[in-house]
């Protein structure tokens, strides 16, 4: 089996669970470390050419990563096409157990067990304890979480309501002092696709709680959701200081 990644979190999956399967990711691949294969661009603008050249058996994409022009370009050289939707995390699991089967994984990886034992094990936040949130994931300009998202529903199993839910945009922009005039109980600043740090991000909403998050865990589902609820849960916790 060749297989070729357009999405960083499937591209960790399968070379986790299929090694040897993977002949080419994107540029922004960037887990596993170390991981030698060709290089196809950007999960935006893709080099259809350089994938079609691999002959890879399956290209593994994902609706809200990749451009449909461009899975279409692949289809029509010839080339099958596998396109994830995933915007819960039992959605996560279902897909991830889709691809890596179609991937040739042998059986169900142990990893992708311990991940849904982990979300499973989460008491449901109850109604008390739970907190809302702006979550920016852009500046410059300022774009947040909205509706039907992946990283919404991590951050809704761990008791944090992001304010944009309703909105009618996945993404809307916001300007910034809409934002601090929401007044969340917390700003939920993660560290991809914008790398906001406590030099960048934190400044621009004085007097709120901030939470520096790791954008992995909140973004990617492969064996990142593993250690998801650990690693977001006390970075959100350490925000109420």
């Amino acid at each position: 089996m060749r297989v070729v990644s357009l999405v960083p979190s499937l591209t960790e999956a399968v070379a986790r669970t299929v090694p040897g399967a993977l002949v080419g990711a994107t540029d922004w691949c960037t887990h596993p470390a170390g991981l030698d294969v060709a290089r196809v661009g950007g999960t935006k603008n893709p080099k259809t050419e350089r994938i079609v050249a691999l002959a890879p058996d399956l290209v593994v994409a994902n609706e809200e990563e990749n451009r449909a022009p461009d899975l279409d370009a692949l289809r029509a050289a010839g080339v099958e096409v596998l396109v994830t939707d995933v915007r819960t995390v039992p959605r996560a699991f279902t897909e991830l157990d889709r691809v890596l089967t179609a991937c040739g994984a042998p059986s169900r990886p142990r990893w992708l067990d311990a991940a849904e034992s982990a979300w499973s094990a989460l008491p449901p936040p109850s109604s008390e304890r739970r907190r809302t949130a702006v979550v920016p994931i852009w500046r410059r300009p300022w774009m947040v979480l909205g509706r039907d998202t992946f990283a919404g529903d991590v951050l809704a199993r761990l008791g944090v309501d992001h304010l944009y839910a309703g909105h009618a945009e996945r993404y809307p922009k916001v300007p910034v002092e809409e934002l601090r005039a929401a007044r969340p109980d917390v700003v939920v600043l993660p560290d991809e696709p914008y790398r906001f740090t406590a030099d960048d991000g934190p400044e621009a909403f004085p007097g709120l709680p901030c939470a520096l998050v790791d954008g992995r865990c909140l973004t990617w589902y492969g064996p990142s959701l593993t250690d998801a609820p650990r690693v977001l849960g006390a970075a959100l916790r350490a925000a109420r200081r």
